[in-house]
């Protein structure tokens, strides 16, 4: 077996376990053991399979297409940011300075910066995919920058941030297996209109969920924490 075939191999395992993990803390009562448990397996599960996605990713690049290996690369910044927001939100739940610190803002610039230089690629491209996805880093990069300059508006900011974290993160896993799994067991369903489809439809519902999720956790608004300053849980 070849070292690419090996690596391709490994992702694809990955992510079955993943779609797997992912669904048993979604559908498992919110706080619950098997929630959390599922909830940390998939998190280990993502960050394993983020490692073949590189050598995959600089595969596409230089033996595929540029545009697409460097989308690629896109693609595993926002699913890093989304589970970096899901893990440490809930682990600093307590402590929003601790959450939104350095790193959080170095994160943030880098979401925006890479989602302008997609949205350049994708007018360039003409490719709605690439600039439908654009607005993932721009604007989610805008709203971690707004988050830590202005700080919580509820104490439960924290879930907010695990819950969002936890559905970007899921929507990388769903899209790998529409977009790369499923066709390959089911060749019928390739094509570019079902391509476009698997791309860009868990986005869409992927927004309709966080916004479903916001409303049902709506708590009152209390004033932003001054700077450093813990925010009860």
């Amino acid at each position: 077996m070849s070292a690419y075939s090996l690596t391709l191999f490994t992702h694809v395992g990955l992510g079955l376990g993943a779609l797997a993990t992912f669904w048993v803390a979604a559908l498992s009562r919110k706080g619950s053991t098997p929630h959390k448990l599922a909830g940390k397996a998939y998190v280990l599960v993502m960050l394993g399979l983020l490692v073949p996605a590189v050598p995959l990713s600089v595969r596409a690049l230089l033996h595929f297409s540029a545009p697409f290996g460097v989308f690629l690369f896109y693609l595993m910044l926002i699913t890093l940011s989304a589970l970096w927001k899901g893990w440490f939100a809930s682990r600093h739940k307590r402590d929003f300075s601790r959450y939104a610190g350095a790193g959080f803002r170095r994160l943030a610039w880098a979401n925006v910066a890479a989602g302008v230089a997609i949205l350049a690629l994708g007018v360039q491209q003409a490719n709605p995919i690439f600039g439908g996805f654009s607005l993932v880093g721009l604007l989610g990069g805008r709203g971690m920058l707004r988050l830590a300059s202005r700080g919580p508006a509820q104490p439960r900011w924290w879930l907010a941030e695990h819950y969002g974290g936890m559905i970007g993160a899921g929507v990388a896993t769903h899209i790998a297996f529409l977009s790369l799994g499923l066709p390959r067991l089911l060749p019928s369903l390739s094509g570019p209109v079902l391509q476009n489809i698997a791309w860009l439809g868990p986005l869409v519902l992927a927004g309709a969920s966080r916004a479903w999720l916001d409303r049902r956790n709506r708590v009152p608004a209390i004033r932003p924490a001054p700077a450093g300053k813990r925010v009860p849980a």
